[in-house]
């Protein structure tokens, strides 16, 4: 039933996603209200605003920032992260999209989802806004050395910094450009989050337009999910906002973009400092502005025509840039974007030169006249139609709540103007599409339509710019010393005041009982883990998890590694990417991808190691293949994943050259977007058998192996020696033990374990056992600093500790809460202006670890790090806030995933000694945590500096100008 305040505008039901769809307004302020009901006790909910930005100073981006910084109701510095303490929630964050703002959060408590409903509620509508939140939050100017007689000043504040590391990704500098040409003149055309040299310009009193512009009820969309029903939302809705607005001044809308007559090409550039080899490193794309992303029939036509072009290295267009020799990898922004009102398509290639352009675009036009003239296979069609099928039948949760990635799947077309419900209840428009493509010229209409004589069209060549960078910085300077020339006394001393204020509001204490909080009491007594029973299939053991899948079939094969030589080792990382990426079965590379695509959500190979429950140094590493497929298909995968490991096609020298190309580019890629993680990975390599064979597989020296292993193999005998050591390596593997997982529906046991006898029940079973050993030395402590092309830096400090089932292993867990919530949040954060830093145990390595993201700091960063022990030592921290740091530990270990990925987690946990008794038991040490033993852990592990790893990613200038001999410093 829902509340008076509201009118039903629909309700449906979704059989397929076992819920029912239901669509209310306000009648008094408009304000909307989705709400997706179902049988579920982990209830979600968001409230999002359509904020417009009318420039790139980040006006948006602050704003969410900004009102999580207390309100009228919970008038203290930072409700936002206080919160994060003292709540069970399996999810708290805020997004800050090209054209949305939104605020969710997903909890299993219904007490939870009452205290946080009521904090984000008086957050998003009634903020404070304070000026001094604004200057931290967003950007201001402090003096770099107050009392000196010749002051500089310098920029600060905490989205500054973010996005000072964000743009300084060459893919978001690429789709930022994109934006900017594609959409000459609407809200798309700017940067959101904000531009580093734009920031500074917005002001205090144009946030605060901003939000009474655009944060108010008739502009905002209410939308929940779960067990909690819409009349018991709305009655907390109109209490604690809505009943507060009796006006409806309507919602904002953003307009069409105005269409070009003809294409436009467009050069720019990306920072490349500390690099001179600009070979190799240009990006070309091209980009395509569709249509609305609102009708339903026109986004999956959309979506239809990119899954026929790009959906796996067999589909035409993906075939063409992984083979052409005019760049090394297709690029990162390749694909359909549906997240705004009118739909993008792009794609091209990085890798290339900037006299490649009219190149590729030639190559990219050609390939689309073929398909708009001759159409594709039938089949390709139905492999489309099958992954949206299996995309959207799957009940997801590993990484987004279920719950919340529905919610954002109705969101676009809810702000826009289109039909949530229909974005859910797709079932008839998917049915609809099943028919079009019966017509053998639809697929041709659609190329030809979208695309080929399409002229809002777009090509970016973004060329590398050695020294960028540092002009940049060079401009920056100069800008503040402009600033302060313009300063009268009165100014600068107004600068000074305000900093002082800044400093004595983040050192003062507010009242945390303001806020509604959960206790120790109100957490459940245990934590459910799935049970599955243990069977045989020939030599080779079964185990068997029964869940819902809504008819999904999930399986793996599990092996253990045995003992692998210098060079193997060094392979295997890259032999994991290449296995499911060549042919196998018979099949060459692209038949088994068209395969792959036809009748399983796809294969998957990777490494996994953990460090043994109790002993510290000893491990167990395993190699899992997995895939994923609709039940009706669980044979077709079975046989696929049985073939993607005992008969894969290494003698594809073409095609293994193309993919350890795009393994350099994508790892390259990624170095700026996880520096937190590299630089721990840095700090942790000397420490831990665990942590020495990470960061040998995945951390910055791999990345550095990885771009010369991809010079080397232009050399056709280095290829074809490179093919022979995959080869040897599958070989040992298959020699070694292997065990199989299947994870589905009850129902169906028997005929998945009566298929896998059939395949593997006459298969001889691996005899080897020599488990893969640790290495035989470890570097030790040491200082380890790496440059690469950065305008901020990444910082992390490493000790060994102890193993998961030792009794200081809870003790550990629940020091990382408490000193990243009590003091590096605030100092790192608040005061040092990073986007984010913290403390953590890490269960699989043994070791403890300190870290900063997108820090503009440094030195100042690690003492940071050893302060918060000092902080611990003195006592001065409440007894609640080891409550909140046992809360938060214990959010951890219960927040929930899917139920296939439960699942999974269960099975290899107890592969690793993690079975549900020693989790169950490590969870109620967490909860038996006393300061005492805080203080004792800290003294123990963490006080000898001299035993500790320091890893830093940095610039080369900072590196080269700020760090003394006693760091082991190196070039990415």
């Amino acid at each position: 039933m829902n509340h008076p305040a509201f009118e039903l505008l629909r309700r449906e039901p979704v059989e397929s996603l076992k819920l029912t769809v239901e669509s209310y307004r306000h009648r008094v302020t408009g304000a909307r209200h989705l709400h997706l009901a179902a049988d579920d006790p982990h209830n979600a909910f968001l409230v999002a605003f359509l904020t417009i930005p009318q420039d790139s100073t980040g006006v948006a981006h602050i704003l969410e920032h900004t009102t999580l910084c207390g309100s009228a109701h919970f008038p203290v510095r930072d409700p936002f992260f206080m919160m994060l303490r003292r709540s069970l929630a399996t999810f708290m964050n805020a997004f800050t999209s090209s054209d949305w703002t939104a605020y969710p959060f997903a909890t299993q408590s219904r007490k939870d989802f009452r205290n946080l409903l009521q904090v984000y509620l008086d957050a998003t509508f009634f903020p404070n806004l304070d000026p001094l939140d604004f200057a931290q939050e967003g950007c201001r100017v402090e003096f770099a050395e107050p009392d000196s007689t010749e002051p500089g000043l310098l920029f600060k504040g905490v989205v500054f910094n973010e996005m000072k590391g964000a743009m300084s990704s060459p893919a978001r500098v690429l789709s930022q450009t994109l934006a900017e040409h594609i959409f000459p003149t609407t809200t798309y055309h700017f940067n959101s989050g904000g531009d580093p040299d734009t920031i500074p310009d917005l002001t205090w009193e144009g946030l605060k337009a901003f939000h009474a512009r655009f944060y108010h009820p008739s502009n905002a969309i209410f939308m929940t999910y779960g067990a909690i029903t819409a009349g018991e939302h709305q009655e907390r809705f109109e209490e604690w906002v809505l009943s507060h607005f009796s006006d409806n001044p309507g919602g904002a809308s953003v307009p069409d973009e105005v269409r070009y007559q003809e294409p436009r090409r467009v050069e720019s550039h990306y920072a490349l400092d500390g690099e001179e080899e600009r070979a190799a490193k240009t990006h070309i794309v091209l980009g395509w502005l569709l249509g609305p992303s609102m009708e339903m029939e026109s986004l999956l036509n959309a979506h239809l025509l990119n899954g026929v072009l790009l959906d796996n290295s067999s589909s035409p267009l993906l075939k063409v840039l992984e083979t052409t020799d005019l760049g090394s990898a297709p690029s990162p922004l390749s694909g359909l974007d549906d997240s705004g009102r009118e739909l993008v398509f792009a794609c091209g290639l990085e890798g290339s030169e900037p006299e490649h352009a009219d190149a590729v675009e030639n190559l990219v036009m050609e390939l689309l006249r073929q398909v708009a003239r001759d159409g594709v296979e039938p089949e390709r069609l139905e492999s489309v139609l099958h992954q949206l099928e299996l995309s959207r039948r799957e009940i997801g949760g590993d990484g987004l709540p279920y719950g919340l990635k529905l919610l954002l799947n109705a969101l676009t077309p809810a702000l826009h103007g289109g039909d949530p419900v229909l974005a859910l209840a797709l079932d008839g428009a998917l049915d609809a599409l099943r028919e079009r493509i019966r017509d053998p010229e639809f697929i041709k209409g659609l190329a030809q339509r979208l695309l080929v004589d399409n002229p809002h069209r777009v090509r970016v060549t973004l060329i590398p710019e050695p020294g960028l960078n540092a002009r940049r910085t060079q401009q920056e300077k100069q800008r503040l010393r402009e600033i302060l020339a313009g300063m009268d006394e009165a100014e600068r001393e107004n600068v000074k005041r305000r900093t002082a204020a800044l400093e004595e509001r983040q050192e003062r204490a507010d009242d945390p009982e303001i806020l509604p909080r959960l206790e120790l009491t109100d957490i459940p007594e245990t934590i459910l883990i799935p049970a599955g029973d243990w069977d045989r299939v020939g030599a080779f053991p079964l185990a068997r998890f029964k869940t819902t899948t809504n008819r999904l079939f999930y399986h793996q094969y599990v092996i253990d590694l045995p003992e692998l030589d210098a060079e193997s080792l060094h392979l295997l990382p890259i032999y994991s990417s290449c296995l499911p990426e060549v042919g196998c079965g018979g099949r060459d590379y692209l038949e088994t991808q068209a395969h792959q695509s036809a009748v399983s959500g796809g294969i998957g190979a990777r490494v996994g190691i953990r460090g043994h429950v109790g002993e510290m140094g000893g491990f167990r590493a395993l190699f899992t293949i997995s895939g994923k497929s609709l039940t009706r298909n669980h044979q077709a995968l079975m046989q696929l994943v049985k073939d993607t490991i005992t008969t894969p096609r290494f003698d594809e020298l073409t095609r293994l050259r193309e993919l350890v190309a795009q393994m350099r580019a994508a790892a390259e890629m990624r170095v700026t977007e996880n520096g937190h993680q590299l630089a721990i990975s840095a700090a942790a390599a000397g420490l831990s058998p665990v942590a020495a064979l990470n960061d040998f597989w995945g951390g910055l020296e791999a990345v550095k192996r990885l771009k010369e292993l991809d010079k080397s193999l232009d050399d056709p005998g280095r290829l074809a020696e490179f093919a022979a050591r995959l080869s040897a390596l599958n070989e040992i593997l298959l020699r070694a033990p292997g065990q199989l997982l299947v994870v589905g529906e009850e129902e169906d046991m028997g005929e998945f374990t009566t298929a896998l006898d059939r395949l593997w029940g006459d298969a001889p079973r691996g005899t080897g056992q020599t488990r893969l050993a640790a290495p035989e030395s470890l570097s030790g402590a040491g200082r380890h600093v790496w440059a690469t092309v950065t305008t901020v830096h990444f910082c992390a400090r490493a000790h060994k500790s102890v193993p998961y089932s030792h009794p200081d292993a809870p003790v550990l867990s629940v020091l990382g809460q408490y000193l990243k919530n009590g003091h590096l949040h605030r100092a790192i954060r608040e005061r040092g202006g990073a986007y984010g830093g913290g403390a953590a145990y890490d269960s699989d390595t043994g070791l403890f670890r300190f870290y900063s993201y997108r820090d503009p700091r440094l030195e100042e960063t690690l003492a940071d790090f050893q302060r918060s022990l000092d902080w611990l030592a003195s006592g001065k921290a409440e007894e609640r806030a080891l409550e909140e740091a046992i809360l938060g530990v214990v959010g951890n270990i219960d927040r929930p995933g899917s139920p296939a990925g439960e699942a999974k987690r269960a099975f290899h946990d107890a592969l690793h000694g993690r079975t549900p008794e020693v989790r169950r038991a490590f969870r109620k040490q967490v909860l038996a945590v006393t300061t005492a033993d805080l203080v004792r852990v800290a003294e123990t592990y963490l006080n000898d500096l001299r035993q500790a790893g320091i890893g830093v990613l940095t610039n080369p200038e900072t590196m080269e100008q700020r760090l003394d001999g006693e760091w082991i410093k190196r070039h990415l």
